[in-house]
């Protein structure tokens, strides 16, 4: 949340809002309460304990039913990304290797309704992070599953992993077109990652969260010169 204080004239700081990450935690909160009835009388007349039903009406509840389950996943999300706005979101943090993290991330990935997008990964086996596997591997699921959801030029992602230097690696995913010019453009030839993307609840902004937690920066190329949004930019600190 930003605001812009007293509505002054000119260029305005961005000051983030002390109380954001409570709001978020009460609008979890508040909005679980009425769900969970809602969920609980869906159950109930699917049961049939309200009396029998017609093939007709049990569609329709098994289709209120699914949206209930969506909306939780949803309050799920709220609640993470204020515990990780307020920094209480526990980490149990160790030595990562980034090919099988990844490798996990990308088998746990549904299948796409509508096609079928490939993704490639190429990585040194021996590449680490320091950091906590579970919520680094459900991070890179979100944003992969964002940026293959994307891809409008082709029906294949690559993710490159390549180690920048002695302290940090440098993971590269888009286009297989893309790849080679991706890894070569430095930070300030890139734009922040665009977390508020529809479609994708609010599992960006967690993924950004979880990145950062672990020293990690996230960007995505100029979209401007490709039609593709489905390209990202993420460099990591190594162990020492």
């Amino acid at each position: 949340m930003h605001y812009n204080p007293g509505m002054a004239e000119g260029p305005v700081e961005a000051r983030t809002d002390p109380k954001w990450p409570q709001l978020l935690s009460l609008s979890s909160h508040e909005f679980r309460s009425p769900l969970t009835v809602v969920a609980g009388y869906v159950r109930m007349l699917l049961q049939e304990r309200a009396g029998p039903l017609g093939d007709e009406q049990r569609r329709l509840l098994k289709e209120a039913e699914k949206s209930c389950g969506r909306l939780s996943q949803l309050l799920a999300e709220l609640s993470e990304l204020s515990q990780l706005e307020s920094g209480t979101s526990p980490f149990n943090r160790g030595t990562v290797n980034v090919k099988t993290m990844l490798d996990d991330a990308i088998a746990s990935l549904p299948d796409l309704p509508d096609r079928a997008v490939t993704i490639g990964l190429t990585a040194d086996t021996n590449l680490a992070v320091h950091g906590d596997a579970s919520r680094l591997r459900t991070a890179f699921a979100s944003i992969l599953q964002a940026l293959r959801r994307e891809l409008v030029t082709g029906d294949h992602l690559a993710v490159r992993v390549d180690s920048v230097n002695p302290d940090a690696l440098r993971i590269t995913i888009g286009g297989p077109h893309r790849l080679d010019e991706l890894r070569q453009l430095e930070p300030a030839a890139m734009a922040t990652f665009d977390e508020w993307r529809g479609g994708n609840g609010l599992s960006l902004p967690n993924a950004r969260r979880v990145i950062e937690a672990h020293g990690g920066r996230l960007w995505s190329p100029g979209v401007g010169r490709d039609p593709d949004r489905a390209a990202a930019v993420i460099v990591f600190p190594t162990p020492r």
